[in-house]
């Protein structure tokens, strides 16, 4: 989860599935130590659209707002900090297994080379 408005890393998960479980997991982290938002904004991959997930924001009377197909620029924070993520931490140390990445001893905050500044501090 991205803060729209501060571009803040709030919560995240990494998972290879589109099962919704991770996503919520991270909103359930987000909304603890960060309290609710009055809108959550996401596009419409099947994580976020599934019935349990929306149940969640529901369930706090958070608005949900979906971006329309095409809407890159809507997302574009999200998607560079996932490319930082891709090129300076997966393809860099060539996991070989999902479990490798788990098993990190250090937060990915403190790996990347450069890191965006949604995780600053």
């Amino acid at each position: 989860m991205l803060d729209g408005f501060t571009r803040r890393v709030l919560a995240w998960r990494v998972s290879i599935t589109l099962e919704a479980d991770f996503c919520i997991e991270a909103v359930e982290e987000a909304l603890a130590r960060h309290g609710k938002p009055e809108i959550f904004n996401t596009d419409q991959g099947s994580q976020f659209t599934s019935t349990t997930f929306i149940k969640v924001l529901a369930a706090r009377e958070i608005k949900v707002s979906m971006d329309g197909k095409g809407a890159w620029r809507d997302n574009v924070f999200v998607e560079r900090l996932w490319r930082t993520v891709k090129y300076e931490e997966v393809c860099l140390r060539a996991y070989a297994r999902v479990s490798e990445a788990r098993e990190e001893d250090r937060p990915i905050s403190e790996r990347l080379q450069h890191p965006p500044s949604a995780f600053i501090a």
